[in-house]
């Protein structure tokens, strides 16, 4: 039986995006889950290769009983090894399943910001020889603490817990890894009446939208090596069931 790869969505603006786009791809077989909708969290057995955990416009720290059961499911992945990815909220919701904080960011993160890689034996293993500074899709303002045993992969100059890795298969992503041009159009026009403030570490709508349509190289060349790792860790996953 094939191994399939279940993505979790926290908000109907939400997308899978290049993720989704990825396993497609690469024929690894994939599945929408919606706790935020009711749907009951799925039982963590021998038929899941990895959990995708998407962003959300909610804080980890509210009490919404779906952000308990998806936290639980996490500290079980944890303990199976099972491969973890998850970006925004997503990434807060594995930070929390470790027992780490989950804090306002000292600014709003909203927009193209550039990252910078980290001096971590990890960097190079998940980064590959992707060129520093690089450029990310930003758009939040919590922050999560990293543990201890996990390594820091890369900061913005707005938020320095930007992405870490626990082991060799769980990546937290404070910033947005799936992001498409349609992607960015939703949300933009959706929610454009939250972008009209510009500031360092805020671009409004003119400047996201103008920046889009030239969507940075090092953005596409960040997504592929991302992308790739999942892969890797999956594979090793689906082969150690065989």
């Amino acid at each position: 039986m094939d191994k399939e790869a279940l993505i979790f969505l926290h908000m109907d603006d939400e997308h899978p995006g290049y993720i989704a786009d990825y396993f497609l791809q690469r024929n690894i077989p994939r599945r929408i889950v919606r706790c935020y909708k009711g749907e009951p969290v799925p039982k963590l057995d021998d038929s899941i290769a990895g959990l995708v955990f998407m962003g959300g416009v909610m804080s980890v720290n509210d009490e919404l009983p779906w952000i308990a059961s998806e936290v639980n499911l996490i500290e079980a992945a944890l303990h199976k090894g099972v491969p973890l990815l998850g970006h925004c909220l997503g990434g807060q919701l594995i930070s929390k399943a470790l027992g780490e904080n989950v804090t306002e960011n000292p600014v709003k993160e909203v927009g193209w910001h550039d990252c910078h890689r980290s001096d971590s034996s990890a960097t190079d293993d998940w980064l590959g020889d992707v060129e520093d500074p690089f450029v990310m899709f930003h758009w939040h303002s919590e922050t999560f603490s990293v543990p201890a045993d996990a390594q820091l992969l890369f900061s913005s100059s707005h938020c320095k817990n930007q992405a870490y890795s626990y082991g060799d298969k769980v990546l937290a992503m404070q910033c947005h890894v799936e992001m498409t041009l349609p992607l960015i159009t939703r949300w933009i026009t959706n929610w454009r009446e939250d972008l009209e403030l510009e500031t360092e570490s805020e671009q409004n709508f003119e400047q996201i939208n103008q920046q889009q349509a030239m969507m940075p190289p090092q953005f596409k060349t960040m997504m592929d090596f991302v992308r790739q790792q999942i892969n890797i860790r999956i594979a090793e996953i689906e082969e150690g069931a065989e």
